[in-house]
């Protein structure tokens, strides 16, 4: 298979990347293009694949392409990538808040799949949301499904609009994460840990409760019980979360990235 990815950010390296590690497309048939001067040397001497800076005829032998410019780039590529995609060429955008009916207005090509991958993708363990245009036969949609795999996990959606949630969850979900690893470290500087103690403690408990949810045959609520004693100290921080109203915080936090993917989509 031939590849080439338009726009070679974390996300798009993310791809190739994955692609080489699993021997899915050789160095040779990726096209990388890039127009950062600094980074496509970088990529050159990393010689993740064939580097190019514009995009030209040579798009037109490929299998994929992939989109992974910023959404606000496009406008500036689309016009170069018409003149050159083939009628049987099929497109991946992982471009947030750009719907599938958008990029065949303006790409004039109907054969499009659209995905919302999470930065863990970067290690192989990310989560991706992905959807097609009617006219993607299975065959080819397996094809594309198969690629999105080696940057970890995926799942097909068949209503586009949900993609938008998938934004919102997985896609800003790390973040999420990071904040509240951010305050448990907090938690633990003000209690007396220096930084890196304090890390350490709450890192490798967090990769231990990971653990636990995939492994252990018990509920979240089981889960939490049997770590929360009644009157102990993991039910008093409970206590507090419940009357800062933490869960219905966090959901609305969630449901307002929602709403603001839904935004960016409609433009």
């Amino acid at each position: 298979m031939k590849i080439a990815i338009v726009g070679c950010g974390n996300m798009g390296m993310a791809f190739a990347k994955s692609f080489l590690q699993y021997n899915l497309v050789s160095t040779e048939d990726l096209l990388l293009i890039e127009k950062s001067a600094d980074r496509s040397a970088s990529l050159k001497q990393e010689k993740a694949g064939v580097v190019v800076d514009t995009i030209s005829p040579r798009v037109g032998d490929v299998d994929l392409i992939i989109l992974s410019v910023k959404p606000q780039d496009f406008n500036s590529v689309y016009e170069a990538l018409r003149d050159v995609i083939q009628p049987n060429q099929m497109v991946l955008s992982i471009m947030a808040g750009i719907p599938i009916g958008q990029i065949q207005e303006k790409l004039n090509h109907k054969l499009v799949v659209r995905a919302m991958p999470n930065t863990p993708a970067m290690l192989g363990m990310g989560i991706t949301g992905f959807t097609a245009a009617r006219e993607v036969d299975m065959s080819s949609l397996r094809r594309v499904e198969n690629l999105i795999n080696a940057t970890g996990r995926s799942i097909f959606l068949d209503d586009e609009a949900m993609l938008d949630a998938v934004t919102a969850l997985s896609g800003s979900g790390p973040a999420y994460f990071y904040y509240v690893v951010k305050a448990m470290i907090d938690a633990g500087r003000q209690m007396g840990f220096d930084d890196a103690v304090s890390a350490l403690l709450v890192k490798q408990t967090m990769l231990g409760a990971y653990h636990l949810i995939n492994t252990a045959d018990k509920s979240l609520d089981d889960l939490i019980k049997a770590v929360a004693s009644k009157g102990g100290t993991t039910e008093a921080a409970l206590r507090a979360f419940e009357q800062g109203d933490l869960a219905n915080t966090l959901v609305t936090g969630i449901k307002a990235a929602q709403q603001r993917a839904t935004e960016l989509s409609q433009g």
